[in-house]
């Protein structure tokens, strides 16, 4: 019998723990799943047999390291900057880890005790990162092994929200981690355009995105997504003139969250008290009011927009223009815009989301210039099972098995993006319909 120990039972370890459950008799795997929330876990889990449930603190050493002490392989599915504490109990008890998140530099700094403990710490095995990686290694490997020459690498993901499912002036749901929504972007983005090193702070990141044609869905809008240029390495794209890495929305959610940069909302560093602060005045911090104009008005003025702009539409629908009191304590702009976005924009139980992700590769051989499209598009069941939890956890259930199975040789600090991980996890992919189609001109 082998043991699994999962690390957080949130929205995206549903289809991940429906895999370890389903698999479980037939491998002969005992799987424990840590929260804090019994009642989430037993939402995920059921009464099976092949589970045990653990209610930790993740932050409580002993009640962790003893369940990481008697595991075989741990998968952390925590925030990420959680993360830490599992990979150093890893290290402690010698035990391998499986995560979606980014390599960040904490982990970094423990890059050679893990090779030199002959373990595998494989970050970035969800989907963005994760599936990008391997469907686009496998394409670049099959690019350059018949010859061609690669000139420009773009790709493109993004959880939206199924057209059926899409119907607020948002074109937006949550169907992952509020907060890390709500923190998306805000480092800014790098990338190769051209030969040249573009960079966009995150003021600007939102304003005027470009857009993407997408097969049966039209045209989606982009922005790039973090440091694009730590991968060309990795992809061994070194030298190429283009390379960028973006997310997808749906171009309205763009305009608006453009909005909320701007009106400060989405800042993490200062704390205000909101226990007699109404939504409104939050929203309007930066604005000088006057008094003879309406809520739409100021806020319309400030922004140099129309009173009637759907961007307007979109604040209100937000509950932003009222004068309800937020009395959520002292909390930053972020934490306050997580709680209105997961209250007003959360999934109905039966809404379906759509994970959309798309490469474009420019190639060069025997004198003839090509380009690649490849996209694969999946959509959920319903709020629960959605198509985010599944291209999250199912990669991550697949690499338990292969490596339980000993299938897999590799040591160290990686990602998914060698041959011996992305074939076998995107072949299985297909059983669960997460496949690509491609098309060239």
């Amino acid at each position: 019998m082998k043991n699994i120990l999962l690390f957080g039972a949130g929205k995206s370890a549903t289809s991940l723990i429906d895999y370890l459950v389903s698999n479980a008799p037939r491998q002969k795997w005992h799987i424990t799943v840590a929260d804090q929330d019994l009642a989430l876990i037993k939402s995920k889990t059921g009464k099976s047999y092949y589970v045990t449930p653990a209610v930790i603190d993740i932050r409580d050493q002993a009640s962790r390291q003893k369940l990481v002490e008697e595991t075989d392989l741990v998968i952390s599915l925590l925030p990420p900057a959680l993360h830490i504490f599992v990979a150093r109990d890893c290290l402690q008890f010698n035990k391998n880890l499986l995560t979606a998140s980014y390599i960040d530099p904490e982990i970094r700094q423990l890059e050679k005790e893990i090779e030199q403990a002959g373990l595998l710490f494989m970050y970035e095995m969800g989907l963005d990162p994760g599936i990008d990686h391997m469907s686009a290694m496998k394409l670049i490997h099959s690019i350059e092994k018949k010859g061609g020459q690669i000139s420009a690498f773009r790709s493109y993901c993004g959880g939206l929200i199924s057209p059926e499912s899409n119907d607020n002036p948002w074109q937006y749901k949550i169907s992952w981690n509020a907060r890390n929504v709500v923190l998306a972007g805000s480092s800014g983005a790098i990338f190769r355009e051209k030969g040249k090193v573009k960079e966009i702070a995150y003021q600007q990141l939102f304003d005027q995105p470009k857009t993407i044609h997408i097969p049966s869905l039209g045209k989606l809008a982009y922005y790039p997504n973090r440091d694009s240029m730590g991968y060309m390495d990795a992809y061994n794209l070194e030298e190429i003139p283009t390379f960028m890495r973006a997310t997808l929305r749906y171009p309205d959610f763009c305009e608006g969250w453009s909005t909320l940069v701007k009106l400060g909302l989405t800042d993490d560093a200062k704390k205000i008290q909101t226990d007699a602060m109404t939504y409104y005045d939050w929203a309007s911090q930066k604005i000088e009011q006057d008094p003879k104009l309406s809520h739409e008005e100021n806020i319309a003025n400030y922004l140099g927009i129309s009173a009637k702009s759907k961007v307007l539409r979109q604040l209100k629908f937000l509950g932003l223009l009222n004068g309800e009191t937020i009395g959520l304590g002292e909390q930053t702009n972020a934490t306050i815009l997580q709680h209105v976005v997961e209250s007003k924009l959360g999934m109905e139980p039966a809404d379906k989301d759509m994970i959309v992700m798309t490469h474009e590769i420019e190639f060069e051989r025997r004198g003839m210039t090509t380009r690649l499209h490849s996209y694969m598009i999946t959509q959920g069941e319903d709020s629960l099972r959605t198509a985010m939890a599944k291209t999250v956890g199912l990669p991550l259930g697949i690499m338990a098995k292969l490596i339980l199975q000993d299938k897999v040789s590799l040591k160290g600090l990686k990602i998914p993006i060698m041959p011996d991980v992305y074939n076998p996890v995107l072949k299985e992919l297909e059983d669960y319909n997460i496949r690509f189609e491609e098309s060239f001109e």
